[in-house]
């Protein structure tokens, strides 16, 4: 099997992994808009506005934070799971507290999305299936950091939680 290297020679370890994840926002996307349309009896009716401007608070969060784990990692960054041979362990900016803070920050904007659709089953859907296929991918890429650059990573990985400080 042939395997595609970009040109500066690193090979796509993807797995399937960012089919996963896109499917998994599609269908988690999809669901909280028709529930929030659909779901009257979970609707959020107390203290909506707030919760509405938290959700759009929490979204341009997310967001933010995402930009500036793509920015920091500059030349590493790319949408499919590869490591290039002068890849390095990058621990500045928002990877000094949390391994993924790239999708920390999209799971940030998914929530925000649910609370500003108003509607608790939206919520539980946006937090649940886009952060599933996130795992997913969280756990190829782990796997193709460990095997790429070895004890830097696992070092770097050892004294940082995954996407949540405290949590995980």
């Amino acid at each position: 099997m042939r395997t595609r290297r970009n040109r500066e020679g690193a090979t796509p370890t993807d797995r399937g992994s960012l089919l996963v994840v896109v499917a998994c926002i599609y269908v988690g996307v999809l669901g909280a808009f028709l529930l929030a349309g659909s779901a009257h009896g979970t609707k959020i009716s107390e203290t909506r506005g707030p919760l509405v401007v938290a959700g759009l608070v929490l979204m341009v969060v997310g967001i933010a934070v995402r930009q500036w784990s793509v920015a920091v990692l500059g030349r590493f960054f790319t949408v499919d799971v590869r490591v290039r041979p002068d890849q390095t362990v990058v621990e500045r900016g928002p990877y000094r507290w949390v391994r993924h803070p790239s999708y920390t920050g999209l799971i940030l904007t998914f929530l925000g999305l649910g609370l500003a659709l108003g509607n608790w089953a939206s919520l539980a859907v946006l937090a649940v299936i886009p952060t599933a296929g996130l795992v997913v991918r969280i756990h190829v890429e782990e796997r193709a950091l460990l095997d790429g650059l070895g004890d830097p990573y696992r070092r770097f990985a050892a004294g940082r939680p995954h996407l949540f400080p405290g949590v995980w």
